[in-house]
């Protein structure tokens, strides 16, 4: 109890006169320290405000300048976006243009080909290998060169056309990114220090393996429109050259029309005159036919009025050989009634050898007339096909402007 009562030990005054020395040295030291590090506290938030506005300030004008080149950049894929647009339209047009003139070549083509098979029915000398013919064939092959030519031009058209929507799909898709990033940049060009939804994002100072470098980034957009270039380029080139080709297979399909529908008309014509000069000759093989028919009929009755003289001459001859004796005389009675006899005879002779002559020519006339007959039927029949068949037929041939 005792020891627990005891008395704290007691210090010296010249202990109590350092300590309170020691503290004094203490607290100035500290309060200098603090002043330093007040100094350069100041100093520090003075640059650091400095560095973090001049930064921000730099941000803010790299982002802007950014924008910038996103905006000229997007404004480029705009420009080739509407140009390679318009020329993919124009290329349907002309793609219809094609479509409809392929479609008018099939009926010129088919009646052509109907038009040589029907004149494979002409007969007899008329089934020849005429000028008709030869148009008819190069106008076939006039029809089916331009079919194959519109046929591959077609191909060529639709590929382009392909190509073109490719290379707008590129320029789509590019666009949208500019313009995804554009906003981006936007948002982020608008960004204050009291914009409300700022915050932390720990994460967002790693640059991760899919960046790709502002040269890449250029040459992305650039590969972009110089593909939507030559495409457009070539897309003119194919639509000048479609143009030419509908305009030079029109210029030939109505040439070789015209050519057809002429040799038409001068075989239809050369045709109904040899057939006006075959009426013209069996009508006067039929007048003539007439005439000898006449004759016939005139030399077989004068044959048959001698028929009665003969008799007479031949009966006053045969009495006359009756006579008696002395008067069976050869006297000129006798004489004239044998030259009457055998003058008779001659002359019928001759009458039945001309009879026969002019019956001989009758058949050749009636041949003539039967070949005649038939060539007017084989005229008749050329026409018919030509000018019935195939030239109203081709009335409804007409080459469009497509």
């Amino acid at each position: 109890m005792a020891r627990l009562l005891q008395a704290p030990p007691k210090f010296h005054p010249s202990e109590w006169d350092v300590a309170n020395k020691m503290q004094c040295a203490s607290t100035e030291s500290q309060k200098s320290r603090s002043e330093r590090v007040i100094a350069e506290s100041r100093r520090l938030l003075d640059e650091t405000e400095k560095t973090t506005q001049k930064t921000r300030s730099d941000v803010n004008k790299k982002i802007e300048q950014r924008r910038e080149e996103i905006k000229f950049w997007k404004q480029e894929l705009e420009n080739k976006l509407e140009q390679i647009v318009h020329e993919t339209e124009v290329l349907l047009t002309f793609k219809t243009r094609l479509e409809k003139s392929l479609e008018s070549c099939k009926e010129p083509l088919v009646i052509a080909q109907k038009c040589l098979l029907n004149r494979q029915r002409r007969a007899g000398i008329d089934l020849v290998h005429d000028e008709v013919e030869q148009e008819l064939v190069k106008e076939a092959e006039v029809l089916q060169g331009v079919i194959a030519l519109l046929g591959r031009t077609l191909e060529q058209t639709n590929e382009q056309i392909r190509l073109n929507r490719s290379a707008k799909y590129n320029l789509e898709m590019d666009l949208k990114d500019k313009f995804t990033a554009l906003m981006i940049d936007d948002y982020c060009a608008s960004l204050t220090n009291n914009t409300p939804d700022i915050r932390y994002a720990d994460n967002a100072v790693k640059i991760e393996g899919n960046f790709v470098s502002p040269e890449d980034w250029i040459d992305f957009s650039n590969i972009n429109i110089e593909k939507a270039d030559k495409q457009r380029n070539n897309s003119l080139a194919l639509g000048a050259l479609i143009d030419g080709i509908l305009s030079q297979t029109r210029n030939d399909m109505r040439k070789q029309c015209e050519m057809v529908n002429v040799a038409f008309r001068n075989k239809v014509k050369e045709v109904k005159d040899a057939k006006h000069k075959l009426e013209t000759l069996l009508a006067m093989v039929m007048d003539e036919t007439a005439s000898q028919e006449k004759n016939i009929a005139a030399l077989k009755k004068a044959i048959a009025d001698k028929e009665g003289p003969v008799k007479v001459a031949q009966t006053r001859l045969e009495a006359r050989n009756h006579r008696p004796n002395v008067e069976l005389c050869y006297d000129t009675v006798q004489y004239r009634l044998i030259s009457e006899v055998q003058e008779i005879t001659k002359n019928m002779q001759r009458l039945k050898s001309t009879l026969a002559q002019a019956e001989k020519v009758l058949k050749g006339l009636s041949r003539r007339q039967l070949s005649l007959e038939e060539e007017i039927q084989v005229k008749e029949n050329t026409l018919y096909i030509d000018e019935v068949l195939c030239m109203q037929m081709r009335e409804s041939v007409y080459i469009n402007s497509f």
